[in-house]
């Protein structure tokens, strides 16, 4: 019975052209033989399963073949190369840095590069895993690095650069490998396929390469697996049912049933996928990347971004086209947070139903959040008008007198304010009718204010100019007072605004002032982009002294400089006291 040598080693790449996906280092090394210029160290880094140790092999064959060809490649004819091949070569020595790491190891392979090469131009010396070397062994390895004799070459693979000593970085030509691509790893595979006289599906050989992440030796270890369950062929279903991979048909189904908002089903086929086997946690994270998949396929440009099967290109194509693109991006950010949040739930399959639930209903919720304010009619407005003014009490009757009129036309023609209340939000509303350039006077401040004005949804908005800004940021500095905010008004009113380019500028009195107005910026820049037809993009707060005005004080340091300002014999007279000046 012949023995059975596994794919990775039976197909092995044994010239730089038959190397999958490297073509850069390999292009690059190719460039150096045929020119002279091989550097005395090279230092393969990458993740595993890349072909790292295979390019320091061909290498090692490609400098010392007697009978180069044009192409830069090994002959595999002559006495080197064939002793290459039958690994009995004196000239090429592989050292496994994960088992012999230590600083004897390292004497042992210094003292062998003293002896010259036999039959070869190069003696070359191959360290796999050069990262689990000791510290010890690497300062016992730099000298020898450094400066070796001109017929010893050292070729070093990893797969953790970090780990290396920099002294040994800087004494070697690094070459970067990358993960092999899916469509480079399915045409590897289909090549393998036909050598093998194996059928295998397409989609099949896209499973498998997913499955490997990037390494071409995992997706060859998973291709012998697959063919000794199936046989000589290789299906999509034999693949997924060994591979414990959710069929991408569930996934469809799901989509199409929350487009169609139809929750019940929905957790019916969640249940299906249960009993089937599957996690959900693997169901919730293979609904991410399809939902992805979808957003990729909304732009030609990004459609290439897709790592599947050409058959399934077009599937993803035709759902992606029913949905749109807010949609799709707002289904993936629920099902995102659900995926985070899965290991820190306590019933993980009622934190997924949960999840898809909440996509059923999406459709509604995004529905819902964009229908326009339907206004009040005239006769609503009525209604209510009649029912505050029945609500209040009738003034007392004042005689027609020349003065009573008088006094009846100067409280009808001041500007009136109102206190917004919100009950969806906490930004308040404004009133258009206030007036900034008219402050109110400390008798009217404890006259009882309305508080009933309607949602700011319903109200116009202004033009974007320094008049209409300030208007509504000394609404906002009203509402602060009736919220007991008093301190955070006074600086509001104090405040000096200069609106440059859609960026409003408030210069305050001190720092403390300066954080104050940061604390609230965020509700403020709301409030105001809510009113103005064009929004602000930022609200700048600086220190500065900027003259209080009529601006009230509300502090006890405030109000005592205030008091000294108004009498300057006041510091004596609380000394007399023995009252301290605390300010």
């Amino acid at each position: 019975m012949e023995q059975f040598i596994v794919s990775a080693r039976k197909y092995r790449p044994g010239t730089f052209e038959s190397v999958v996906g490297q073509e850069h280092v390999t292009q690059t090394l190719k460039n150096a033989i045929r020119n002279n210029h091989l550097a005395q160290a090279f230092l393969f880094c990458g993740p595993r399963g890349v072909g790292k140790t295979t390019c320091a092999r061909i290498l090692a064959k490609t400098i010392n073949c007697q009978n180069l060809k044009e192409t830069i490649e090994p002959c595999n004819e002559c006495d080197s190369c064939k002793a290459f091949n039958q690994s009995s070569s004196f000239n090429i020595y592989e050292l496994d840095a994960a088992s012999n790491n230590s600083v004897e190891d390292i004497r042992a392979l210094v003292e062998q590069v003293r002896y010259a090469p036999q039959g070869a131009k190069y003696k070359i010396y191959i360290i796999d895993e050069v990262h689990m070397l000791s510290t010890s062994a690497f300062n016992a390895f730099l000298k020898t690095l450094e400066e070796p004799p001109p017929y010893a070459i050292f070729i070093l693979a990893t797969t953790e650069r970090h780990k290396i000593l920099p002294t040994i970085l800087s004494r070697c030509q690094i070459f970067d490998f990358n993960r092999i691509t899916i469509p480079a790893m399915v045409a590897h595979l289909q090549s393998i396929a036909g050598k093998e006289k194996v059928q295998a599906e397409e989609e099949a050989l896209h499973v498998i390469a997913e499955k490997a992440d990037g390494a071409l030796r995992d997706a060859l270890s998973i291709f012998d697996q697959m063919v000794s369950f199936s046989g000589e062929s290789l299906s999509y279903a034999d693949v997924i049912k060994n591979l414990n991979i959710l069929d991408y048909e569930y996934y469809f189904k799901t989509v199409d049933l929350m487009n169609e908002e139809k929750s019940s089903e929905l957790l019916l086929l969640m249940d299906e996928v249960m009993k089937k086997g599957f996690d959900p946690h693997l169901f919730l994270g293979g609904l991410c990347d399809h939902i992805r998949n979808l957003l990729v396929c909304k732009d030609e440009r990004t459609k290439d971004l897709l790592e599947v099967a050409e058959s399934a290109v077009q599937r993803y194509q035709e759902q992606a086209s029913r949905l749109s693109a807010g949609y799709l991006f707002n289904a993936l950010q629920v099902a995102s947070n659900y995926d985070s949040s899965y290991k820190t739930a306590r019933n993980q399959r009622l934190h997924v139903e949960l999840a898809l639930l909440k996509l059923a209903a999406l459709r509604r919720a995004l529905k819902l959040s964009t229908e326009p304010v339907i206004e009040q009619t005239t006769q609503k407005k009525t209604s209510l008008k009649s029912e505050r003014e029945e609500k209040t009490p009738e003034p007392p009757p004042v005689a027609p007198t020349d003065k009573a009129d008088n006094t009846n036309n100067t409280n009808t023609s001041a500007p009136r304010k109102i206190i917004p209340e919100a009950p969806k939000s906490s930004i308040p509303a404004i009133d258009l009718d206030f007036n900034p350039e008219v402050k109110p006077k400390e008798e009217e401040d404890n006259s009882p204010k309305a508080i009933s004005l309607p949602d700011t949804q319903g109200t116009a908005r202004v033009p974007l100019n320094a008049e209409m800004v300030v208007k509504i940021w000394m609404e906002f500095s009203d509402q602060m007072e009736k919220n007991g905010k008093m301190t955070v008004s006074s600086v509001m009113r104090a405040a000096r605004l200069n609106l440059n380019d859609r960026i409003l500028e408030a210069e305050v009195n001190g720092t403390h002032s300066e954080d104050l107005i940061s604390e609230i910026k965020t509700d403020l820049m709301a409030f105001l982009n809510s009113r103005l037809e064009a929004e602000i993009s930022g609200i700048n707060a600086k220190a500065g002294t900027v003259e209080s005005g009529s601006a009230k004080p509300y502090t006890y340091e405030e109000k005592l400089r205030h008091l000294m300002g108004k009498n300057p014999d006041l510091p004596e007279f609380m000394k007399n006291l023995g009252l301290e000046l605390d300010y």
